[in-house]
């Protein structure tokens, strides 16, 4: 039996409304992100490092905040996707458990998306509002690991700072010296999680795309994949060379054999041989044509 105060018709209408107001706010805060970043380059070409490290550390959070947006997304979408076991289930689905926890978690730290909030409420009179409260703790130990961590107050690391810096600086082609003491800090190896690191100068450039899907991957997963790299050189196989079909003597071309097709047809034009009219003795025929018209 369903939880008292639960409305399916509710819920999947604030999902829906959830999804746009995401992506509403993920194009809104891009655009402001690429503005910062111009700003940032002004900064440094004036030599205010210090000034300039400040505004990475917000637009680092707002990128994170993004990031943090196309999770709630998705696991919005895999909702609306998997609806009927949400109504004809009375139990949590396992391959739910991640995305409901997750969207309850995260209601009351994005209260500017109203709609997250009416899915939390709807989602704990469904599943009892003491799972919601173990779910807005984490208790149970379900909610994605990755949203907690773009949503962490934590300060960005400082090497994460310096390579923004680094990367702004290079695209609006402004000198900037990183610090060497961060940069030495760095442990060798060490590879920063730069999915969201979006520095192409474009300021016309809308909100990240939609990945949404119905599908149940992983969501704990990045959400950008790595570039393919593109291959410098080509290498054809041996029988796959550059000119290998091209014939030079095209009378050796390796074309069928077609059946032959006489000229005429046969009883019309017989097959003589021309050396029989060597041997032929036109004066006896002569005479025997004039034989012939006096016997008629």
């Amino acid at each position: 039996m369903l939880k008292s105060g639960f409305k399916a018709e509710r819920l999947r209408v604030n999902l829906r409304l959830a999804i746009n107001r995401l992506k509403l706010l993920e194009k809104k805060k891009t655009e402001m992100a690429m503005k910062s970043r111009k700003e940032i380059a002004d900064y440094l070409s004036c030599r205010k490092d210090e000034r300039a490290r400040i505004r990475v550390e917000h637009i680092i959070r707002e990128d994170y905040m993004v990031e943090a947006m196309e999770i709630l997304e998705l696991y919005c979408d895999l909702l609306l996707a998997r609806f009927g076991l949400i109504q004809s289930m009375r139990e949590l689905d396992p391959g739910l458990a991640e995305a409901v926890s997750t969207l309850i978690w995260a209601a009351p730290r994005l209260t500017d998306i109203s709609e997250l909030n009416i899915v939390a409420n709807q989602l704990c009179h469904k599943y009892s509002k003491e799972y919601g409260n173990l779910c807005r703790t984490n208790q149970i130990g379900t909610v994605s690991s990755r949203l907690m961590q773009k949503l962490s107050p934590e300060a960005p690391p400082k090497i994460l700072v310096e390579r923004y810096l680094i990367e702004i600086a290079k695209n609006y082609n402004v000198q900037y010296e990183p610090d060497a003491r961060v940069m030495a800090e760095a442990p060798s190896g060490f590879e920063v999680d730069g999915s969201h690191m979006d520095f192409t100068n474009n300021d016309k450039k809308g909100g990240p795309g939609n990945q949404g899907g119905g599908g149940g991957g992983d969501f704990r997963s990045n959400a950008r994949g790595p570039y393919p790299q593109i291959p410098v050189s080509v290498q054809y196989c041996a029988d796959t060379k550059p000119g290998a079909n091209v014939f030079d003597n095209y009378e050796t071309l390796p074309l069928p054999k077609l059946p032959s097709v006489p000229v005429s047809p046969a009883h019309l034009s017989p097959t003589t041989d021309p050396s029989t009219y060597e041997d032929v003795d036109f004066e006896d025929l002569s005479k025997r044509l004039e034989s012939l018209k006096k016997k008629t």
